[in-house]
């Protein structure tokens, strides 16, 4: 098992795809996981530490597992078949008694970020995740609050709107999402 940790978080308004990546604490490979809009926005929020009027499924099922006194010692992602990731939820009751929980790993991922849990990723689906391409392709609207939220005002010195700075023919490109 490899240690892992929440290193980002794609979201697109237009694309059925959000991403979250996964990268080694200590080493450079990341894995890319597809989840749902919705997982994707939870796991934006509770990041981001937004509060909401009412708890959601996550934070619920949180509570739960607090309230009966067990606690989430780790998640861990398992397999990779069929371009699906599973992951399990080991649980230790207060009585140190170990259960193990199925769970997609959007799910799991949560449940451990709000717990401040260890996530695992086993070594044979980190190989595997090598050869998974990313669909990047944002949309217009999502490229254009990328370039939005990475707007400074020194952008606009250097390129007023309506092209390049006077007596210069600099026209640096800034729809980048970097």
């Amino acid at each position: 098992m490899v240690e892992m940790e929440l290193h980002r978080i794609l979201i697109s308004e237009t694309s059925d795809q959000q991403y979250i990546f996964l990268k080694e604490k200590d080493g450079e490979r990341t894995i890319p996981i597809v989840i749902g809009f919705y997982e994707a926005q939870a796991i934006d929020r509770f990041v981001k530490e937004e509060a909401l009027p009412r708890p959601m499924t996550h934070d619920l099922f949180s509570h739960v597992i607090e309230a009966l006194g067990a606690r989430v010692e780790k998640i861990e992602v398992t397999n990779l078949k069929d371009s699906t990731f599973f992951a399990v939820v080991h649980l230790v009751t207060s009585d140190d008694r170990r259960v193990e929980i199925d769970a997609r790993p959007s799910d799991a991922i949560a449940l451990a970020l709000r717990a401040g849990a260890p996530i695992f990723v086993t070594h044979e689906v980190l190989t595997r995740s090598r050869g998974i391409e990313i669909e990047e392709d944002l949309g217009e609207a999502d490229q254009w609050r990328q370039w939005i939220n990475h707007i400074t005002p020194g952008d606009f010195a250097r390129n007023p709107p309506g092209g390049a700075a006077p007596g210069t023919d600099d026209r640096e490109r800034t729809d980048r999402a970097d």
